[in-house]
């Protein structure tokens, strides 16, 4: 199928990447210039394991990269809407970027259409963009408007698109579902096939589960350390009952969660409520739950009573590139802020390699951040007496065994689980 996806972000360059190691023909659309120029270049402007060897391989056959949104909608049968919906001041999502491609997407429909949403947008959003394409010039019964929500985590985003969990249709009606259903068929997963408020609700309902079930573990670690009990050992016993549909997925106690979902997310979905007059007691307290377990591991790293700080991942999550709302960055500022010397390594973030948003991020609102960051760990271990891990990479894991005479380690992550800790040079967040 020829298929046209609107926007080169996470969801949306996996996405096409995806579609067209699948067999159909994509025509990724984007108006960022270097971005695109970088694309058919074949750099890959996100670290995503496996994304570059899916790019590379379909590279100007099956998928290409194009500015010009009318032809790429004119060639195809379905578009999807993958842009961005960040947060406004007031939590509520911004639709702006959506409402843009909606009014080009609609001077250009010439034949039967299925607009996809892809990004996570709140309810009855598929209502409104088929009014603002009808308002455009699209006539009545040239398209349809669906929904096919991604469950994509950054990091194992192309193995959670070949191998999801669910796939979830939302649609109008058989028509605007057929087509979507058979973009999945080669996968060999069920797709469950659902109205258009289910399917744009579900990734919020999904999204605000995650996020508690980390601030959840957080607070049950918090009491267990003061009580002087294991807690990985005493959630990794809770969480052996799965019959009541709980993964282990998140609920190992540690540091704070951040990313462009998670926050987000819950923001918009308590705006929603609020619109409603609706009081949503413990959704509106994961966040500053979240706060709180930032201030303690700040509180951690102070009492150590050192002014040299060593941060070893710094990204929202390991494995990607992305510093969107990262619990870390909040960290830095905050010791930055005190008067802390720190220094900051972290193999995914390298600010020559980085585009787009998180460029713009790091050179633009946290500049004084990027002139902090070191080449290895060996920088960060020589100059540093505290030590924090913020991540749980695999070269993170001979750090305790690496401390020098004096120097204290704060672990975020439970880099390991040997047992000979039990000192005071380690100190993890809560265990």
């Amino acid at each position: 199928m020829q298929l046209a996806v609107v926007g080169s972000g996470y969801v949306g360059l996996v996405a096409g990447a995806c579609f067209a190691d699948l067999g159909h023909d994509v025509i990724v659309v984007d108006n960022d210039q270097k971005k695109l120029a970088a694309l058919n270049r074949g750099e890959v402007p996100i670290h995503e394991n496996f994304l570059p060897e899916l790019l590379e391989r379909h590279r100007g056959t099956r998928i290409r990269f194009s500015d010009d949104l009318q032809n790429a909608v004119r060639a195809s049968k379905a578009i999807f809407v993958a842009v961005g919906t960040p947060p406004t001041h007031q939590g509520e999502a911004d639709l702006s970027y959506v409402e843009s491609v909606a009014r080009g997407i609609a001077g250009a429909i010439d034949s039967y259409k299925v607009v996809v949403e892809k990004s996570t947008v709140p309810v009855y959003t598929s209502d409104w963009v088929r009014k603002i394409i009808l308002r455009n010039g699209a006539e009545h019964g040239e398209f349809d408007v669906a929904s096919n929500p991604e469950f994509l985590r950054e990091g194992t985003a192309v193995k959670d698109f070949k191998f999801p969990s669910k796939t979830v249709m939302g649609e109008f009606d058989g028509k605007s579902g057929e087509p979507l259903a058979a973009l999945y068929t080669e996968l060999g997963m069920p797709t469950i096939r659902t109205d258009l408020k289910t399917a744009e609700m579900i990734k919020y309902i999904d999204n605000s589960w995650h996020a508690l079930k980390i601030g959840f573990a957080n607070e049950i670690g918090n009491v267990c350390k003061s009580l002087s009990v294991d807690a990985h050992k005493a959630m990794e016993i809770f969480f052996m009952d799965k019959k009541l549909n709980i993964s282990p997925a998140y609920l190992l106690p540690g540091f704070a969660f951040g990313g462009s979902c998670l926050p987000k997310d819950l923001r918009a979905l308590a705006y929603s409520a609020k619109l409603h007059d609706l009081e949503l007691p413990i959704l509106t307290s994961i966040l500053p739950s979240n706060e709180l377990q930032v201030a303690r591991g700040l509180r951690l790293i102070t009492d150590k009573g050192h002014r040299r700080i060593g941060i070893l991942g710094f990204s929202f999550k390991p494995g990607t590139d992305d510093l969107r709302e990262s619990p870390m960055i909040e960290i830095i500022e905050r010791l930055t802020g005190k008067g802390y010397d720190v220094r900051i390594y972290d193999k995914n973030v390298q600010v020559a390699s980085l585009v787009g948003a998180n460029r713009d991020f790091i050179l633009n609102r946290i500049p004084h951040i990027s002139r902090l960051m070191v080449d290895n760990i060996d920088a960060v271990l020589q100059y540093a007496e505290t030590i924090v891990i913020g991540h749980k990479e695999k070269e993170f894991e001979s750090v305790p065994r690496l401390l020098r005479k004096g120097q204290c380690l704060v672990d975020f992550v439970r880099i390991s689980n040997d047992g000979n800790h039990n000192n005071g040079a380690y100190d993890g967040i809560c265990w």
